[in-house]
């Protein structure tokens, strides 16, 4: 009786206005202060499900799987779409995705794990492990562990991405670092990296004499029940259950509806980083990543692991203003070992974005509830990196937006980098 009374209330407080309702942006507000966390945690799915699902109807995703923890439980699960575009073929909790740059978090974790058994210091030289490294000025040679996780190698941002994305080799690109411009010295600026970010997987190789992608098989994977989770081309595609990546031409004139999905290949170059880019999961393995990471799982991942890799080490400046005209709640952000970190309306959020060509990733953690959620597509829209700010305001009881914009031609949230 009580449980469906708090239901009620909370879908007369937060729950079902559509945003052409007669109440406002003030009403909502309002009612969003007064939203205890009892009511906001039985609305949530609620409002999750309806919006997700008119989303789905606009036609801007192919398939998606969403996951919800809260309390160290998974209280939402969702997959909705195809595998593939016309194929049928539904998605499921097992089917596999890219999860793109979310395989930092991955990397960094065996790192903190590596580093309180005393096999690693995040003071060690990268020349150590990567000895074809050069940077500008002999910069490499300052250049250590935890400057590489943090994103503070001095290069620009995204050196030489395009070379991987060309097939050149990441032990070819190490040493052409030399002739490109600094930005910084060593350690003192923040520019987001892949090739330089793998460099943490010859370091953990290094340190336990095995192979990375072995490592965090046996270290995580396995551990926490991850039963789907790979590394490699080969072994998505090989899987038997995976999602096609899409992508669509755009639409040059904004009257007519976009263009439609097509199937596209799966590019290999960012498997050739498996520490930044290398992971394949199922919305099942990544729900269970998320209770790990919000500290629900310490035999595996202990607190002081998590502490490490949460801290936030370099401020992002370049960050805070490109995602705030997206997220106008969004006050400030720092990277830390492979997480970003965003102060959000005052709350303290771990992030993190995926994407390449045809799949988009996303996972969003807010410790001070033990929540958070994680998103996962095989079509890259602007509709799909709005989900976690949606998410986010009816975690934290703040006004809700139409950030679907299912009233609206489209949300103006940014891709993450």
């Amino acid at each position: 009786m009580h449980k469906a009374l708090t239901r009620l209330v909370a879908a007369g407080l937060l729950g079902f206005l559509p945003f052409t309702a007669q109440a406002g942006g003030l009403q909502r507000a309002a009612l969003a202060q007064i939203a205890s966390p009892v009511i906001i945690a039985e609305v949530q799915p609620l409002r999750l499900e309806a919006n997700l699902r008119n989303a789905m109807r606009t036609g801007d995703f192919v398939g998606l799987a969403v996951a919800v923890v809260r309390n160290g439980e998974v209280t939402f699960v969702r997959t909705y779409g195809e595998t593939e575009a016309g194929s049928d073929e539904p998605i499921d909790p097992d089917t596999l995705f890219r999860i793109a740059s979310l395989s930092k978090g991955f990397a960094s974790s065996m790192v903190g794990l590596a580093v309180s058994e005393g096999k690693l210091s995040l003071d060690a030289p990268v020349t150590g492990f990567a000895p074809e490294l050069a940077l500008p000025r002999g910069g490499e040679k300052l250049l250590s562990l935890s400057d590489i996780l943090s994103q503070r190698t001095s290069l620009p941002p995204n050196a030489y991405d395009n070379l991987l994305e060309a097939g050149t080799p990441p032990e070819a690109i190490l040493p052409e670092y030399r002739k490109v411009k600094p930005t910084c010295a060593v350690s003192d600026c923040y520019a987001y990296q892949n090739v330089t970010y793998d460099l943490s997987g010859r370091a953990l190789a290094a340190a336990y004499d095995a192979s990375f992608h072995e490592l965090v098989e046996t270290r995580l994977f396995k551990p926490l029940g991850m039963k789907t989770a790979t590394y490699g081309l080969d072994a998505l595609t090989q899987s038997g259950n995976w999602a096609r990546p899409h992508s669509r031409k755009r639409q040059a004139d904004p009257a007519l509806p976009p263009n439609p999905w097509s199937r596209i290949e799966v590019k290999l170059p960012y498997y050739a980083t498996p520490a930044a880019g290398g992971v394949n999961a199922s919305i099942t393995d990544m729900s269970i990543w998320l209770k790990a990471q919000l500290g629900n799982v310490p035999d595996v991942l202990p607190p002081e692991v998590l502490e490490l890799i949460h801290a936030p080490q370099v401020s992002t400046p370049t960050e805070t203003q490109r995602m705030r005209s997206a997220l106008p709640a969004l006050r400030a952000s720092h990277y830390a070992y492979g997480w970003r970190v965003y102060d959000y309306a005052g709350h303290t959020v771990l992030a993190h974005g995926g994407s390449v060509d045809g799949y988009g990733a996303q996972i969003m953690l807010v410790p001070e509830r033990n929540a958070g959620i994680v998103i996962l597509a095989n079509a890259r829209s602007k509709r799909l990196w709005a989900i976690g700010s949606m998410y986010l305001d009816l975690t934290l009881g703040l006004p809700q937006r139409d950030w679907l914009a299912l009233e609206e031609p489209e949300p103006a949230v940014m891709e993450p980098l």
